[in-house]
């Protein structure tokens, strides 16, 4: 797949050779993604691009121009210069103070020569006995402990999604997905041949006669869902929903995908797993936990089904490494695990009060949990998502547009989303200052 920056560098030499004039208009995000066979995600961050480079300007309300003037130097703004390196809020790596201090000790016994062979010999599906109970340690929270023996482990979480999915999917098999979803949950099904079926939520969460509608129109292989903290809105499900929620989940004998990433932000809850456990396959990882290069996807499946997702890991490849498993027992047995999320916890709380400082006293229509590390905006008008990603992009700030998690792409929000996790704290101020303002003046009309 082309990455966003070889499809900006052929744009970029399309101005620079007079092939692409000043002051011409580039197509919509939406027209662009189809003619170049990307997702409409990709073709913001080609724009994105484009713009943080000086090439072309973005106008509320009329769309991207090929700039006229000579181009900016990289990272100036629309109208005025910024005066420091560009902020990501579209990726979320949170790190606690004195994280690589806290995980370095721990390393040092797995470098012993004698350590270190053993350490780096493959793994197979199931991992290692003591990754197993060190997992299942990790997970345990009230009303759920799962057995050592359901565990599997992929190289990261999305590789673990897209193993249980292969597993439960056959090409053109439809999936079952909150409206807003996971970005990458969109790529891995169209790489396996699968429908993504939108489903209604309310405040309470995915709403169970919404799943029992769909697969009645047409039969449902399973389901997708983050019902702690969902990516991009942070809304968790209620028990009582997860309950009628499984239910109807158990009556329709439709297999679930649990996504459960986020939930160590949340402290104890109860999964969706617990209520329907013969059908609920867990997805939960250490690389938000611990640190991002950890990357150990966690699958906690029905015992029957052991198997068939053993089998779609490895022939997908996605077997976790055995050095990074090694790490992990040792990070959990020593409570490293257990501090670091302490840590991210109260860091999560931090940055969204300071989101809340910045943001919230103007008025702006903003969904947030006090325990996340993301927000999601709707803009206020005229502005879009894709023109409010450019205008952010000029400012040196990285936002993800809203169509990114739409289902339907004929219902793409004007929205974005805000990760915390990544960005020091003076930039992330700083850039949510910047964000209010160019809100404002695109909604006074300045």
């Amino acid at each position: 797949m082309n990455d966003y920056r070889h499809i900006a560098d052929r744009l970029a030499d399309d101005i620079a050779a007079g092939r692409l004039a000043p002051g011409e208009r580039l197509p919509p995000q939406r027209v662009f993604a189809r003619r170049c066979g990307i997702a409409g995600s990709t073709a913001g961050r080609v724009y994105g691009e484009l713009v943080r480079r000086g090439l072309v300007v973005g106008e509320v309300g009329r769309g991207t121009f090929v700039r006229a003037a000579p181009a900016a130097p990289t990272g100036r703004a629309l109208t005025e210069p910024i005066s420091s390196a560009p902020v990501n809020l579209e990726l979320n790596y949170p790190s606690a103070p004195g994280q690589s201090e806290l995980l370095a000790p721990t390393l040092a016994p797995l470098l012993r020569p004698d350590v270190l062979t053993e350490a780096l010999r493959p793994a197979a599906a199931t991992g290692i006995r003591a990754a197993r109970e060190a997992a299942a340690d990790v997970l345990t929270g009230p009303g759920w402990r799962p057995a050592p023996d359901q565990f599997l482990f992929a190289g990261n979480t999305r590789q673990a999604i897209a193993a249980a999915l292969a597993s439960l999917v056959r090409p053109g098999g439809r999936v079952g997905v909150e409206a807003l979803t996971y970005p990458m949950v969109k790529e891995i099904a169209a790489r396996l041949g699968i429908t993504l079926v939108p489903l209604l939520s309310d405040a309470e969460g995915v709403r169970p006669e919404s799943v029992a509608s769909a697969h009645r129109a047409t039969p449902l292989s399973a389901l997708y869902l983050q019902p702690t903290l969902h990516n991009p809105t942070s809304l968790t499900t209620s028990d009582e929903r997860k309950r009628h929620l499984a239910a109807t989940i158990v009556a329709l004998r439709i297999p679930v995908v649990e996504d459960r990433v986020w939930s160590f932000l949340a402290g104890p809850g109860t999964p969706l797993a617990v209520h329907a456990p013969a059908l609920t396959h867990v997805v939960d990882g250490l690389s938000k936990r611990v640190a991002p290069g950890l990357t150990v996807g966690f699958l906690v499946v029905p015992p029957h089904r052991v198997d068939a997702v053993a089998a779609a890991v490895r022939s997908g490849g996605w077997s976790a490494g055995r050095f990074a498993l090694e790490a992990a027992v040792r990070w959990a047995g020593d409570g490293t695990v257990t501090r670091l999320v302490a840590a991210k916890r109260a860091d999560a709380a931090h940055r969204q009060r300071i989101l809340a400082r910045e943001l919230h006293g103007h008025g702006f229509r903003i969904r947030s949990d006090p325990r996340a590390y993301y927000a999601w905006w709707e803009l206020p008008a005229p502005w879009r998502a894709d023109t409010f990603t450019a205008a952010a992009a000029a400012h040196g700030i990285a936002v993800t547009p809203g169509p990114a998690f739409a289902v339907d792409p004929s219902r793409t929000p004007d929205a974005v989303r805000l990760a915390l996790g990544s960005a020091a704290e003076p930039d992330l101020r700083r850039a949510l200052r910047t964000l209010a303002d160019v809100a404002l003046r695109g909604r006074s009309g300045r």
